[in-house]
């Protein structure tokens, strides 16, 4: 078992130096003089030549780009990202003063997504081709489909226009949360309902199963012990990437209900051209996602060991 973390661990390395690259050539790649942008908005002024040759030995931004890179890949291990060119704080600690909030709304949405999604996609297999099935699916295509941005736009419209039960924007307490998360984990829950649909069906028809049946086992036990252990294991998985990309990108939502996670902080970053802050977040938000996955990985060996015996046996041969 340590061997298969570690070597799950040694392939989420090349990954996430990956994702240091994509975020290093935001900056380098992007118009605009890193130098003149920093003195401008910390200054309030145009720079000399003088000034502006000052920030760039501060920055190292006269160096080659692979030096530049290393300066700066050194600086992201140790959790150095820079500082932010908008409000002159290091990019980490406005990270995490926000990431808080994103966290929460990405977890409750999660818990949206398997509350609806996991009974519905029990009953819609369990009911296979009856009109509650038809229903089921017809439903979930249509979440699948909607756009996030266009959902919560439409929340907003009945459950804080029209019928006032709801705040549209803000961190006001828990009615806050409502919305967004259900905007947030609506089409997941779509996805979700779907997946576990499939996953159980393949189960249904297994040996196990029927001969479980012909020893006289009830439903409700042959379905806790039998088809929701061994189906799913793809549903946990989807449900884990699913909250990692809630994370990373519920940056539409939070705009729209002003909702102050790293999201919106990003968005605000691209707007004022704040290079370091969007380095910051492509990177801790790929971080976050790698780490995600590991913890899946881990998941799903836990709820299926001949992941782990299969993948020995390969290495074996």
């Amino acid at each position: 078992m340590t061997s298969y973390i570690g070597r799950r661990v040694a392939y989420l390395i090349p990954i996430w130096l990956g994702i240091t690259v994509l975020a290093f050539l935001i900056s380098t790649l992007a118009p605009g003089d890193p130098a003149r942008i920093y003195f401008q908005r910390t200054r309030g002024r145009q720079p000399s030549q003088q000034e502006l040759q000052i920030v760039r030995d501060r920055f190292n931004l006269d160096e080659p780009v692979v030096e530049q890179y290393t300066t700066w890949l050194s600086g992201a291990v140790r959790g150095d990202l820079g500082v932010s060119f908008t409000t002159g704080r290091p990019v980490l600690d406005e990270l995490l003063l926000r990431f808080p909030a994103t966290l929460t709304l990405a977890f409750w949405a999660t818990i949206v997504t398997v509350v609806i999604a996991i009974p519905i996609g029990i009953l819609a297999a369990v009911k296979r081709n009856s009109v509650l099935d038809q229903v089921m699916r017809a439903t979930s295509m249509l979440g699948a489909s909607i756009p996030s941005f266009w959902l919560a736009l439409l929340l907003i419209i009945l459950f804080s226009v029209q019928l006032g039960w709801l705040p549209a924007s803000g961190q006001q307490g828990w009615e806050s949360l409502v919305l967004p998360a259900l905007a947030l984990g609506l089409g997941d829950a779509a996805v979700i309902a779907r997946l576990t649909r499939s996953s159980l069906l393949e189960i249904l028809n297994e040996d196990y199963v029927k001969t479980a049946r012909a020893k006289g086992l009830s439903e409700s036990r042959i379905m806790m012990r039998h088809i929701l252990r061994n189906g799913m294991a793809a549903v946990v998985t989807q449900i884990g990437l699913a909250f990692g990309f809630l994370l990373a990108y519920s940056a539409i939502i939070e705009v729209i209900f002003v909702w102050p996670g790293i999201g919106r902080l990003a968005v605000d970053a691209i707007g004022q051209r704040d290079y370091t802050m969007i380095q910051g977040f492509v990177v801790f938000a790929g971080t976050i996602f790698v780490l995600i996955n590991l913890v899946v990985d881990l998941l799903y060996m836990w709820l299926d060991p001949r992941v782990m015996l299969g993948r020995q046996r390969a290495v074996a041969t």
